[in-house]
């Protein structure tokens, strides 16, 4: 069924437009954003990522391998370090799936969803940019500086885009 559906090619356009809409996001309002010490950073990808998982229903999408693609492009253009993205976003489609199995997607339950892949997200490049000495914050300056305002922006973009990408999800169909 995906073959036939508008979705075949709906999902990469989608993808990589939120892909381009996050760097335009960061760099617009990079003031406020990235403020010493505080730091937000925008996961608009994972979001789609997530609703392709929440949205899927019947229909089985290649997430998995999308994920791998747009982490690559991720990983080459926005950041320094390549293999980071590569395998979080994967991870991510991974462990969401495997979340709904045994929670029924809905809007609460895809907010809470939402929530776990950015604190992965955000821990797992943490981690990776620790090992290569990238940066010397301390975890608790990263919870406090970088995962809170992080995380409250991603999930303020839930509540503001989760209806929006539902209708997108449900016209390609």
């Amino acid at each position: 069924m995906y073959r036939l559906s508008k979705m075949r090619f709906g999902f990469p356009i989608g993808l990589f437009l939120l892909l381009f809409i996050d760097g335009s996001i960061s760099q617009v309002f990079s003031q406020q954003m990235f403020n010493t010490p505080t730091v937000m950073v925008s996961h608009l990808v994972v979001l789609w990522l997530v609703c392709g998982v929440l949205f899927e229903e019947n229909m089985a999408m290649p997430l998995a391998k999308w994920a791998a693609v747009i982490g690559a492009v991720f990983d080459l253009y926005y950041t320094g370090i390549f293999g980071v993205y590569i395998f979080v976003f994967p991870l991510v489609v991974y462990l969401t799936r495997q979340i709904v199995n045994y929670i029924s997607p809905n809007f609460l339950s895809g907010l809470l969803i939402y929530f776990i892949d950015i604190t992965i997200v955000e821990a797992l490049s943490f981690v990776a940019s620790r090992v290569v000495h990238m940066t010397s914050m301390s975890g608790s300056s990263f919870l406090v500086n970088t995962l809170g305002p992080t995380l409250a922006f991603n999930l303020a973009m839930f509540v503001i885009l989760y209806f929006p990408i539902r209708w997108v999800y449900n016209w390609l169909k």
